[in-house]
């Protein structure tokens, strides 16, 4: 219960302040500990307590929204986020304990800084020297996630066909969801994980599209149904792509879209989807 109010008309003490800090404190404790007693309960119901069955990017996604929708006041949202998601991945590596495995061949300190944002340090970090080598162990793992920068542009290697397949790791989310300048973590990263179809949200597919050559005209005509080649990167047979298109373009409007370029398609899979990233209302 709150301490007794000052008198009406007078400012309350430091000490009224530091009391009602404290209380608020405790409060905050209480709730994660509750919490906590909730998620003990839901692995015994879910027998949840296998790893890589407890990630649900969907429902972060609009979490994540309304957070941003509600929040106010003097407290920076950098700070909000940030607390929000090591509750979230923390809980969810206690339902369920995973590693992130991450691509520094970029440079550690951005993917380090947007693991521990978005993943706490509870969570164990690895490093790789390529996101060939994520994929790879997070496909070998019982349910690991990856991260690797989803910067556009030409790629050094088509590291996206590697998701190509029925039982390969695909994309799950592009962090971080909210979109604003000077992000403490504000490097685009893809994060993969083994299939979850049932729990994954489809706002945005991606496809590893492989083509004969470059065709004059290719990007307008994606864009016209909203799709976009995020990279692309020399192969075999010729030119391989990442395109992002809407959730609701299908495979053959996609393939529609290209009809009449003198595209030769050899190969189009979808590997993977994540949620629309969004700004902080102003």
């Amino acid at each position: 219960m709150a301490d007794a109010p000052s008198p009406q008309g007078s400012m309350p003490t430091l000490d009224d302040l530091r009391r009602e800090i404290d209380r608020i404190d405790a409060s905050m404790h209480e709730l994660l500990m509750e919490r906590g007693r909730i998620i003990d309960t839901l692995i015994q119901v879910k027998k949840t307590q296998v790893s890589g069955s407890a990630f649900r990017p969907g429902r972060e996604a609009s979490q994540m929204r309304v957070l941003a929708g509600r929040h106010g006041g003097i407290l920076p949202f950098d700070t909000v986020e940030g607390i929000w998601r090591v509750i979230i991945s923390t809980f969810t590596y206690v339902q369920a304990p995973y590693s992130v495995h991450a691509d520094v061949s970029g440079g550690d300190a951005p993917m380090r800084d947007t693991a521990r944002f978005h993943f706490g340090f509870t969570v164990p970090f690895v490093t790789h020297d390529s996101a060939k080598s994520v994929i790879d162990a997070v496909a070998s793992s019982a349910g690991d996630l990856g991260i690797f920068r989803a910067e556009p542009g030409r790629a050094a290697g088509a590291w996206w066909t590697a998701l190509a397949g029925a039982d390969r790791p695909k994309i799950i989310a592009r962090l971080p969801f909210v979109e604003r300048p000077q992000h403490p973590a504000g490097t685009p990263v893809y994060c993969i994980s083994k299939p979850i179809e049932d729990a994954a949200v489809r706002d945005i597919v991606l496809y590893a599209l492989g083509i004969e050559r470059w065709r004059e005209g290719l990007q307008p005509a994606l864009a016209r149904i909203g799709a976009t080649v995020e990279s692309s990167a020399g192969g075999d047979a010729g030119l391989d792509l990442l395109v992002a298109a809407p959730g609701d373009v299908t495979l053959d409007a996609l393939m529609s879209a290209m009809a009449g370029l003198g595209v030769g398609v050899f190969d189009i899979r979808e590997i993977g989807s994540h949620a629309a990233r969004f700004r902080l209302p102003a």
